[in-house]
């Protein structure tokens, strides 16, 4: 029960938040020109789902984020663990890493759409690469971190090195693994909307962009509500697969 407290406030909260919204609205001190009723979002999900394919295009955003978030896990891990066992890779190469977080890639997709064509494979590419980083630097973070009495007392139980990583220096970096991949999936998410907004192809981003161009407001702002929802499947899909990596350690 206790478990079920927070998240229970949190809709709560989003609940008392909109019906707040509702009522400024029709007091007049939110133009409704500028956000529409919460209601009228809620009431044109239905025509969204049965004349905008909504939940196709729901799939399709989650699918390509996901994709590019498991390509940023295994690709970060592995240049995160082999930055770390060499030191002067990790001194030459961790600031590009940095740097490359920062970096608006979005703005790039000209780029990727001359290398890649016009498809969904440009949007996990780009994603992928807005992504990578994090994974990369909190995967270092993680195991430069690990308390050295942890390894001494693998020493001293003579482990081999396989037994080491995994009942050692794997569960101690856990934590900060998956601060990157929370990390990185919100960096894949944003730009997987954004270019599908751009070059109008694929999922939510191309449904948010069509509806704007069509001035639907409360379409729209549904849509937009629908970015978030993904957001939200993501990050109860990684608590409950950190849970399950630590029970299993």
């Amino acid at each position: 029960m206790s478990r079920l407290l927070p998240p229970a406030f949190g809709v709560l909260c989003i609940v008392a938040l909109l019906c707040l919204l509702q009522l400024a609205i029709q007091a007049g001190i939110v133009d409704v020109y500028i956000v529409p009723l919460p209601t009228d979002m809620l009431a044109s999900l239905p025509r969204l789902v049965e004349e905008e394919h909504v939940i196709r295009r729901f799939g399709v955003t989650f699918g390509e984020t996901l994709s590019a978030g498991l390509l940023a896990l295994v690709v970060g891990v592995a240049l995160g663990m082999a930055l770390q066992h060499w030191p002067r890779m990790r001194r030459a190469f961790e600031p590009w890493f940095a740097l490359l977080a920062a970096a608006p890639l979005v703005m790039a997709y000209p780029l990727f759409l001359v290398l890649f064509g016009r498809s969904s494979l440009t949007i996990i590419v780009i994603a992928f690469a807005s992504a990578l980083a994090p994974v990369v630097l909190k995967t270092i973070e993680g195991f430069a971190t690990i308390r050295p009495v942890l390894i001494d007392v693998g020493h001293s139980l003579r482990m081999t090195r396989a037994q080491e990583f995994r009942l050692i220096l794997l569960p101690a970096a856990l934590p900060e693994i998956f601060v990157g991949l929370r990390l990185a999936l919100i960096f894949a998410l944003i730009n997987v909307v954004g270019v599908e907004f751009l070059i109008n192809l694929g999922g939510l981003g191309q449904l948010i962009s069509e509806l704007s161009e069509r001035y639907d407001l409360p379409g729209t702002w549904a849509s937009i509500g629908l970015v978030v929802i993904v957001s939200i499947l993501f990050f109860l899909l990684l608590d409950g697969g950190e849970r399950w990596l630590r029970k299993r350690h």
